[in-house]
């Protein structure tokens, strides 16, 4: 117990981290600083805030009641929004473990000379590299969590928390100050320029911007431009010199992340058509070519990071990452080599593809058989509303890709690349990705293209000024008479 009888110290396995809260308070707000994510903001809706009791002791709620069986309760499985410590607590936090996704490509200086930071502000990470102009040479990585997920792991949940009252603003530019700090390491004064991209929502959030417009139809913002700061603005430990600038956003929820990606993966360059797709909750394309590029969003929903499937979770330790069918049985991979405890995006696409492959799961999405599960590994299993979360998932991204070619009266087969972008693009097997018809495109086309979005920043510093870039037209799928057509179009597998 703390020496201070009003605070309860909790201790978070496996990495050995103490944080105290007030005796009988939340777990939530101490959590959530440490990397503990709350998907659905503390709704107790989607149980994806479990963490398990090692030792002391937390009351059962209802909610837990609802997302737990007999035997998790009795193992000791809680959600943390909704327990509350009278005691000192060893807690287990699977999910505090997380590998964020930077970028390690070499870039080509400018003539530019001094120190430059990119960041790539995350809906759930942050990624940050300290950059020598002259050379183009990274000097320093930071990574972390976003600290906005105590109010959900979705850009709705924060529009929501922020429309309720809360303040998302002046905790991320303190913990992104802290980032730039620990980069710079005594450097601050040679720091000569910042830029900041992230999706429409991690823009408006960060630079103070009313998110009330990206609340409803049509979810278009009046404020998609670059924004500028000073380091006194933002309380941050640099020189009153040095620019500080959050990139512009393309319209609607397609933010300077695409933008930095459209640069990154050189679409403009040339007269081939390309596509990049950023795969997540809120899945962004943009196609084009050096005539002209067509961007839109698409509301994924959260099944490639698995937040809405029954035993999902983050691609940390426990987590199956990887399926394959091996002699008519599935094969898993688990992250750290342990028995696993859940399935992330990746595993969930590999392990429909073999569902599909072995004939378990129909083209229609039904798994096969009175159950209507299907066994995994050991005690992860996918339930048929896990492939109903998914098909929903990848049929808003193929309808999006499908409608964006008809808008520039292009085929699939017109497509020379697609870069598949963003941690999930990074991970997922390009051949189960195919499999399910989340991309319809041959193989030796599609590559994972890592985090464009942090290189993408890096070349606007290294550029000195923003890139000639051809019109760039935001299409809002949602507005399109064929959309839902073609979204039920794609809810199939393929045969």
């Amino acid at each position: 117990m703390s020496a201070d009888q009003s605070r309860v110290r909790i201790r978070l396995e496996p990495l050995s981290v103490e944080v105290e809260i007030p005796r009988g308070g939340s777990l939530l707000a101490g959590l959530a600083d440490h990397g503990v994510e709350f998907p659905c903001g503390g709704t107790a809706l989607c149980g994806g805030c479990g963490v398990r009791v090692l030792a002391g002791s937390l009351d059962i709620t209802e909610p837990d009641r609802a997302v737990f069986t007999l035997e998790q309760l009795a193992d000791g499985w809680r959600l943390a929004c909704q327990a509350r410590a009278e005691e000192q607590l060893v807690l287990e936090c699977g999910q505090w473990r997380m590998d964020v996704l930077t970028d390690d490509a070499g870039l080509v200086p400018a003539g530019k000379h001094g120190l430059a930071i990119a960041i790539d502000l995350g809906t759930t990470t942050i990624a940050a590299q300290m950059i020598d102009l002259a050379s183009g040479n990274v000097l320093a990585v930071e990574t972390g969590l976003n600290p906005q997920a105590a109010h959900g792991s979705d850009v709705m949940s924060r529009i929501l928390a922020v429309l309720n009252g809360a303040d998302l603003t002046t905790g991320i530019r303190a913990a992104l100050g802290l980032t730039v700090d620990r980069l710079a390491r005594g450097r601050q004064a040679e720091i000569a320029e910042v830029i900041l991209v992230g999706n429409t929502v991690m823009h408006h959030l960060f630079s103070g911007l009313s998110v009330e417009p990206l609340a409803h139809v049509p979810f278009e913002s009046p404020h998609l431009a670059e924004q500028r700061f000073t380091a006194r603005q933002l309380g941050w430990n640099l020189s009153e010199t040095c620019t500080i600038r959050f990139a512009r956003c393309l319209g609607g929820f397609v933010g300077a992340d695409t933008l930095a990606g459209i640069v990154a993966t050189g679409i403009t360059r040339g007269d081939c058509l390309i596509a990049l797709v950023d795969l997540g909750t809120n899945g962004e394309i943009a196609i084009g070519n050096r005539s002209g590029v067509v961007c839109a969003s698409t509301a994924a929903g959260p099944a490639f990071e698995a937040g809405s499937i029954r035993m999902g979770m983050r691609a940390v330790t426990g987590a199956i990452s990887h399926v394959e069918l091996v002699d008519h049985s599935l094969r898993s991979t688990v992250i750290g080599d342990v028995e696993p405890r859940g399935i992330c995006g990746s595993g969930l696409v590999d392990a429909v593809a073999a569902g599909l492959a072995s004939g378990a799961i129909l083209a229609s999405g039904r798994v096969a058989g009175e159950t209507r599960i299907l066994p995994v590994s050991g005690t992860v299993v996918l339930y048929q509303a896990d492939i109903r979360e998914l098909q929903l998932a990848k049929a808003a991204i193929a309808a999006g890709i499908r409608l964006l070619l008809n808008r520039i009266g292009a085929g699939a087969s017109d497509l020379q690349a697609i870069h598949l972008a963003g941690a999930f693009g990074n991970y997922v097997q390009i051949e189960s990705a195919n499999r399910i018809g989340l991309i319809e495109a041959p193989r030796e086309r599609v590559e994972s293209a890592g985090n464009t979005a942090l290189r993408g920043a890096k070349m606007l510093l290294l550029a000195g000024k923003d890139p000639a870039l051809p019109p760039i037209e935001h299409v809002s799928l949602a507005a399109l008479p064929e959309f839902q057509d073609e979204f039920a179009n794609c809810m199939t597998f393929p045969s």
